[in-house]
């Protein structure tokens, strides 16, 4: 009688019923840190623009905190199990987009950074009157020489930067006593963090290339 909004519901209906009786009902139930898993769930659920695989990431792992928390409470006649399953596969179907997308980016970095390895070594092969007629070319050639240095290192930066993430993500899984208890109890939340840190290189990313 009291409710919100009436069933039957839609999952936004059911996102604002968690927000409206959040206080009231649902605090009691889960942890009230969890207000912010249900706004950021409505936020990007209902955004009328698309996001990335990032966003994507972060959503389900959100959804798999709040299924966690209610399944603390009761298993809801096998329906919690079977939803942070679903949530699960989901999760693990994109990782294996994730990193089969930077597999394929690294490979056409790499295939760049050769490309433009050959073609400083015929620059360095060139005769000695082609260097000479270069510093008579306009500054401006020595300004885009020097930009394309600075992609090339921007790239080789990068490659490293993902190749050091996931050696750590990798050797922490291996060897779990290297992690702390305190990390532990906290690896969702840096689990977020990375994926919050992945989404902010790939918008530098797309301004580089810009």
């Amino acid at each position: 009688q009291i409710l919100y909004l009436k069933p039957p519901w839609t999952l936004a209906n059911l996102l604002k019923c968690y927000k409206k009786h959040w206080m009231a009902v649902f605090g009691y139930v889960v942890p009230r840190s969890l207000l912010s898993t249900i706004e950021y769930l409505s936020k990007h659920l209902y955004a009328d623009k698309p996001f990335d695989s990032s966003t994507v990431c972060i959503l389900l792992q959100e959804s798999k905190n709040l299924l966690h928390a209610f399944s603390c409470r009761s298993d809801y006649n096998g329906v919690l199990p079977q939803a942070y399953a679903e949530v699960t596969k989901l999760c693990e179907t994109l990782g294996e987009v994730r990193t089969a997308l930077v597999e394929q980016d690294l490979s056409e970095d790499i295939m760049v950074l050769s490309e433009n390895a050959a073609c400083e070594k015929m620059e360095a092969t060139m005769p000695s009157l082609q260097s000479t007629e270069e510093k008579e070319l306009h500054p401006s050639f020595h300004v885009a020489q020097e930009n394309r240095h600075q992609e090339i290192w921007s790239v080789l930066e990068g490659v490293w930067n993902t190749m050091n993430l996931y050696s750590i993500e990798l050797f922490q899984k291996l060897d779990p006593s290297a992690v702390t208890m305190a990390s532990k109890a906290s690896f969702e939340e840096a689990f977020l963090g990375l994926q919050k840190l992945l989404a902010a290189v790939k918008d530098i990313r797309e301004s580089i290339g810009r």
